[in-house]
């Protein structure tokens, strides 16, 4: 067990170098929530009534698409190792399928944090100002924590599923595309009827719900434990998968 761990934290370390030499793709996915955040709060949030302040509103939605571009970059790490052969270097060396992958992952929850850091303090600039306790930042920050460990694990076992890291690129935008049909930017009675059903039913919107009503301190009800529900359900299925596709692009 120490030797993963061991394993895990080194790769970990590798991908916050790798990324540091990459700097255009990350500081695209830091900024590209950021100016997302400004163009609806200062283009449509005029426009948009939510019965509070748009950028108030807004704020939790970006977080959790903000996210998403972060896991995404996952899906192209773990695609070009495997492309060029650097996973089959590593298994010479005794490193499995799970320390990989978690290096992975610790990778990319490290660089999101720092992304999340950005908007928040974006938002704060332009007018966001939430009322939550200390236990309500903490539990919005746990449960945005683990939306992002899920959806990187899901993105690691999509860079295993596909052959190139364009592939894995296209298929993550699918997931990047969530937050767009939930209650993010507008509310959900204002969409078509016929998009009611999913936009109720789907992970990102019990997510959310819940963190802006935590960092609101408003009411939340149900909305954490549906969220943490979809939480885990994702981290099982796509922790199962990823362990599969290793094996299988490995043996």
């Amino acid at each position: 067990m120490s030797d993963t761990l061991t394993a895990a934290s080194t790769l970990a370390g590798r991908g916050i170098r790798l990324s540091r030499r990459n700097l255009d793709a990350v500081i695209t996915s830091m900024m590209l929530p950021i100016m997302l955040m400004l163009v609806f709060v200062y283009f449509f949030g005029g426009a948009i009534e939510t019965g509070t302040r748009y950028v108030t509103y807004v704020v939790p939605g970006v977080l959790v698409l903000c996210a998403g571009f972060g896991a995404a970059g996952t899906a192209l790490s773990v695609s070009e190792d495997t492309r060029l052969g650097v996973v089959d270097r590593f298994r010479t060396l005794d490193v499995g399928g799970t320390p990989f992958l978690a290096g992975h992952v610790a990778a990319a929850v490290t660089r999101n944090a720092l992304s999340t850091t950005l908007v928040l303090g974006a938002a704060f600039a332009i007018g966001f100002r939430p009322t939550a306790s200390p236990g309500g930042w903490l539990a919005a920050i746990g449960l945005l924590l683990g939306y992002l460990t899920a959806v990187s694990w899901l993105s690691a076992a999509i860079g295993l599923l596909t052959r190139t890291p364009e592939a894995a690129g296209a298929v993550t935008f699918f997931m990047m595309f969530l937050p767009y049909p939930s209650s993010a930017f507008v509310p959900i009675e204002t969409m078509p009827s016929w998009l009611h059903g999913f936009a109720e039913h789907q992970p990102v919107t019990p997510l959310i719900e819940s963190m802006r009503g935590l960092l609101l301190d408003q009411p939340v009800g149900d909305s954490p434990w549906i969220a943490l529900g979809w939480c885990a359900g994702l981290l099982a299925l796509a922790v199962g998968a990823s362990g599969f596709l290793f094996r299988l692009r490995t043996r």
